[in-house]
């Protein structure tokens, strides 16, 4: 699943590109703006972030400071997996779930729309992503600790 919502998020990039190439070229050539274009850069932008997040994760495509980890082990690097996700990165997503969904709901609640009068209506959409990035992480997490906690216990290998 995590796979499937990361690829499908990876082609938000393309309209990214498109949408802020095209504004780049309408606003120095022609002085002309658009909010809602600018909206759906924003929001395709932290949509691509926050649905490719675990799937980065699940790929170990994350940023990390590899200068002891690279040369380690795969069971030392498990045991780094494994301590990581327990202690940081499943109490950071639970956390933010915890906190995000009834930031959600009170969005949803009133069909939140931009505060700009041609801006997109759906606020509320974009706050949706952050519980649905947290339980992403989250579930990527338990796969995380149960990979590392496998090859820990020599069932499979890293």
């Amino acid at each position: 699943m995590t796979a499937a919502v990361g690829r499908a998020a990876a082609w938000l990039i393309i309209i990214v590109v498109m949408l802020e190439f095209g504004l780049v070229v309408a606003r120095y050539l022609f002085s002309l703006g658009s909010i809602w274009a600018s909206e759906t850069v924003i929001y395709a932008h932290a949509a691509l972030f926050l649905l490719a997040t675990a799937w980065t994760l699940q790929i170990n495509g994350h940023v990390r400071v590899d200068i002891f980890y690279a040369g380690t082990k795969p069971r030392t690097k498990a045991l780094v997996d494994l301590l990581g996700a327990l202690i940081f990165l499943l109490p950071f997503a639970l956390a933010l779930l915890w906190l995000a969904t009834p930031y959600a709901a009170r969005s949803w609640a009133v069909f939140e729309r931009s505060q700009e009068a041609s801006g997109l209506p759906l606020v509320f959409v974009l706050k949706t992503m952050i519980p649905v990035f947290a339980l992403l992480l989250g579930l990527q997490c338990v796969a995380q600790i149960i990979r590392s906690a496998a090859i820990l216990q020599g069932q499979k290998s890293g």
